[in-house]
């Protein structure tokens, strides 16, 4: 029986050419399963409730504005379904997010990350983006912050998003807006490197341990990097021309 590792340190990706002493990072960006880890929640006592996909009408199990009503922690839905939520990434700020998981992703390492700079243990990765609309619903301002959703691999792990040290146009897979005030709202796109060749199983909002995730699933699709605009080029080239005579 597999145990869910929520790790919270994260690593930042570098493009090949970076120094030594830019690789610096703190902790481990890989999830790990571990069983016998003191504290962490049994991955069936967890799993999500078939069916309830509506708000609760339960007390919050944080406190919201008046009118935000929460999604049923334990909620399991599809891909295009909103999730109102609230967290907690810090003792004195309480956040609440519309979260709608748009599009699931699965791309290659060798197709979108032979630039970037990886451990063997990320090179053994399947890396999926996962794109999403974020609104602010609370009182408060989350600018700055991770998006707090994670996936869920094929061995029941959670795996936390990559952020990178520089622009990754594929999928930036960057915090919100340093400016995220109450109304705001914003499309992100997120990566994720699921351990030792792995699946995307779903998408999980778990802010921690104790909490019956809320989980998104549905059909991954394989990338498909946009294609050049060519008329876009062909009116910048006509910009440039000159009349004759």
């Amino acid at each position: 029986m597999h145990t869910v590792s929520m790790s919270r340190a994260r690593t930042f990706l570098h493009r090949s050419g970076v120094s030594a002493a830019a690789l610096l990072v703190t902790g481990v960006l890989l999830a790990g399963c571990s069983s016998d880890s003191g504290g962490e929640p049994d991955a069936d006592a967890s799993s999500p409730m078939v069916g309830t996909t509506g708000a609760t009408g339960a007390s919050p199990y944080l406190p919201v504005p008046d009118g935000v009503a929460l999604t049923e922690p334990g909620s399991q839905l599809a891909v295009g379904d909103h999730a109102v939520v609230a967290y907690q990434p810090r003792q004195d700020l309480v956040g609440a997010f519309d979260i709608q998981v748009t599009a699931l992703e699965k791309t290659t390492i060798k197709a979108e990350f032979s630039a970037w700079q990886l451990s063997d243990d990320q090179k053994k990765s399947n890396p999926f983006f996962v794109r999403a609309t974020v609104e602010n619903v609370g009182d408060t301002d989350l600018g700055g912050r991770p998006v707090p959703l994670y996936i869920v691999n094929d061995e029941n792990v959670l795996v936390e998003a990559t952020p990178f040290a520089s622009s990754f146009d594929a999928c930036p897979s960057t915090p919100l807006p340093e400016k995220f005030a109450p109304g705001a709202k914003t499309d992100v796109c997120l990566v994720y490197l699921a351990p030792d060749h792995g699946d995307l199983v779903a998408v999980s909002f778990r802010p921690e341990e104790t909490f019956n995730p809320i989980t998104w699933t549905g059909d991954v699709v394989k990338y498909e990097p946009p294609k050049p605009d060519k008329d876009k080029g062909k009116k910048d080239k006509g910009k440039g021309a000159k009349k004759n005579g």
